[in-house]
């Protein structure tokens, strides 16, 4: 990757952080109703993993989605106005936080049940197949999913059909208040589960947006191929507790410490340092992203609510509901 690749990504982290901040302070506020799964620390897994991607290709993600529905072609303004239910907002105050949809970009969802959405991805690929596309799905989950019964479910099928979609785990190290290592019998709970269904199992670095392109780019490249589905493990660590609740006081001071350390925006900037990217460019970039994100805040507060007219549409296929009576 080179400068002006790996500056792009950047400043696409730099603006899913600061709407990541955003959504905080509005919370705070009480401008966002609800509550919210903050991906903060995650950035470089949405956007290295997009970046790898087709534009026609699906995604699916977890109720823990800004950066997924950022990453791929949501605007901030679209999602911090569904954020605070408000008529612009990215799926019309209709799903709020956690059911972030962007379907004409291949955004088909965030879902707020643990991995229900995997085998939906699996479908999506199917799909996919029988209609000889070449698309892929990618299906997004955290590292606590890896224990439930639709996470090997949607392995086993897709595995036994070859189909095309990447399992893609976001390893920030706790399902909810749990240390994923203290519930699981193996080291790494994606990966090391993908030989039983004799798949590939890759763990990155998933803070290295330059490690997770590649990792994504050689596995999609695989399943286009025919050659099946693949699970990529990207060791990460949220930034914020599990919601907007939780003050995540369980987790050890020092650990909190070293995994900030390893900011996935702080790494790429040492890696532009290291491309010789000009420290002023990255500053116009972070600048950018500032002002992306503040006028997006202005936007979205100035925006009128929800029409209460428009609370059956949007739910069947042809936009109402008409035909079932």
């Amino acid at each position: 990757m080179d400068g002006t690749e790996l500056l792009a990504r950047y400043e696409q982290m730099a603006v899913i952080r600061r709407t990541e901040k955003a959504a905080h302070d509005l919370f705070l506020h009480g401008l966002v109703k609800g509550t919210t799964h903050l991906a903060a620390g995650h950035e470089a897994i949405a956007v290295g993993t997009s970046a790898a991607l087709r534009e026609d290709d699906y995604v699916f993600a977890t109720y823990r989605g800004h950066h997924h529905a950022l990453a791929r072609g949501a605007t901030p303004e679209e999602c911090l106005a569904e954020l605070m239910s408000r008529a612009t907002g990215l799926c019309k105050a209709k799903g709020g936080s956690m059911h972030l949809t962007k379907a004409s970009t291949g955004m088909l969802g965030s879902y707020a049940i643990v991995g229900a959405h995997l085998p939906m991805a699996v479908g999506a690929a199917w799909s996919a197949r029988l209609r000889g596309t070449g698309q892929i799905a990618v299906a997004f989950f955290g590292d606590g999913a890896t224990n439930i019964g639709a996470f090997h479910e949607a392995l086993n099928l897709a595995a036994v059909w070859k189909l095309p979609v990447l399992f893609v785990c976001e390893n920030n190290q706790y399902m909810e208040y749990t240390p994923i290592a203290d519930v699981t019998a193996v080291a790494r709970p994606a990966a090391d589960r993908a030989p039983a269904y004799g798949i590939p199992g890759d763990s990155v670095d998933g803070n290295d947006v330059v490690a997770v392109q590649e990792a994504v780019t050689r596995l999609a490249r695989r399943a286009r191929a025919g050659d099946g589905p693949a699970i990529v493990e990207a060791q990460t660590y949220r930034h914020f507790g599990h919601s907007r609740a939780d003050p995540a006081t369980y987790r050890p001071a020092e650990e909190v410490e070293l995994w900030l350390k390893r900011d996935p925006l702080d790494l790429a900037r040492g890696r532009l340092v290291e491309l010789g990217v000009a420290p002023e460019a990255v500053t116009a970039a972070d600048e950018r992203a500032r002002d992306v994100v503040e006028k997006a805040v202005e936007a979205a507060k100035a925006a009128p609510g929800p029409d209460p007219g428009e609370a059956l549409t949007d739910v069947w296929a042809d936009g109402g509901a008409a035909w079932r009576t």
